[in-house]
């Protein structure tokens, strides 16, 4: 099988994702997931796809990931992933879909506007 890749996105991260056959590593810019997001809870949300569908022991995952905060970019990284397992074995898609894997989350930041002090709010209106 060969390298199929797949871009991920969630608020200001992007991944991209490299999945070949292999024994279930994830390395994530050039470290591995462990020492990347030491959090267990973000490790997990990055192999839920893998164990939604039982195959995290047989592929090696190389992850790109920039932008963001770490929680983005954790969920930036199970988009990318999920997708690349679609390509892999479109069959999975429905599976993928149902959990919420496939659907990208388009809430992003608010732009600033000019003549306000945020994206919303408001200078202190005075009538005098």
């Amino acid at each position: 099988m060969e390298v199929i890749n797949t871009i991920g996105r969630r608020k200001a991260a992007v991944a991209r994702v490299y999945v070949s056959e292999g024994t279930g590593k994830i390395v994530i810019n050039k470290r591995d997931l462990e020492t990347y997001f030491p959090s267990s809870i973000l490790q997990y949300v990055v192999k839920q796809p893998l164990n939604k569908l039982g195959v995290a022991e047989n592929y090696d995952i190389k992850i790109n990931l920039k932008g963001g905060g770490y929680k983005g970019q954790s969920e930036a990284a199970r988009l990318g992933i999920a997708r690349a397992l679609v390509k892999i074995n479109p069959e999975d898609k429905p599976a993928l879909r149902a959990e919420g894997f496939m659907t990208r989350d388009p809430r992003v930041v608010e732009r600033k506007k000019p003549g306000q002090p945020k994206a919303r709010k408001r200078f202190q209106f005075s009538k005098r």
